[in-house]
């Protein structure tokens, strides 16, 4: 089964009054909107990952505090949430496998055929995609609906992921496999 996996698209990463703002992220809002309505409207499982941090979380020793649970800049934007059907899933950690309730997840749903798309490029959509890839799912990155930090970076990780059996596709791509 495909499953769309909307990554760490929150309101600190994409907006310039966030805490851990990538400049120009925000242009992949509208893209990611349009990919979670149409999983939920076909029944594709959606799977929206959160950082959801304590206020001591360890990765603030490396980045400045961001995405603290129930502050303002722990939430997706508005236009990223579809209701019923999108699986919220926190974390305190880059990894979406920290939250022990993917694999549960991928196996209740026989999830196979993943399009991952969200930010950041070089971090948390690398460890998604590389995760994916590493429990032998078919894992495909949607070009328009994901942002990056480091265009450097981006295109190493893009390289690593294909090196190790990843496609990167488009939007239109991404809807006409679903």
């Amino acid at each position: 089964m495909k499953a769309f996996f909307d990554i760490d698209t929150q309101l600190d990463f994409l907006y310039p009054a966030g805490a851990l703002y990538a400049p120009g992220c925000e242009r992949v809002i509208p893209w990611v909107a349009k990919l979670n309505a149409y999983a939920v409207a076909h029944r594709i499982p959606l799977l929206s990952t959160t950082c959801a941090h304590t206020e001591d979380a360890g990765e603030f020793k490396v980045w400045p505090s961001h995405c603290v649970k129930h502050c303002l800049g722990q939430r997706k934007p508005a236009a990223t949430l579809v209701g019923e059907g999108q699986i919220i899933l926190e974390k305190n950690e880059l990894d979406l496998f920290s939250n022990p309730e993917t694999d549960r997840i991928l196996e209740r749903f026989g999830i196979t055929d993943c399009c991952v798309y969200g930010v950041l490029t070089e971090y948390c959509v690398r460890l998604a995609c590389m995760g994916l890839l590493s429990r032998g799912k078919k894992v495909s990155l949607v070009r328009e609906a994901t942002a990056h930090l480091s265009a450097e970076e981006a295109r190493k990780t893009e390289d690593a992921f294909r090196a190790a059996g990843g496609n990167i596709i488009s939007f239109e791509d991404c809807l006409a496999s679903s």
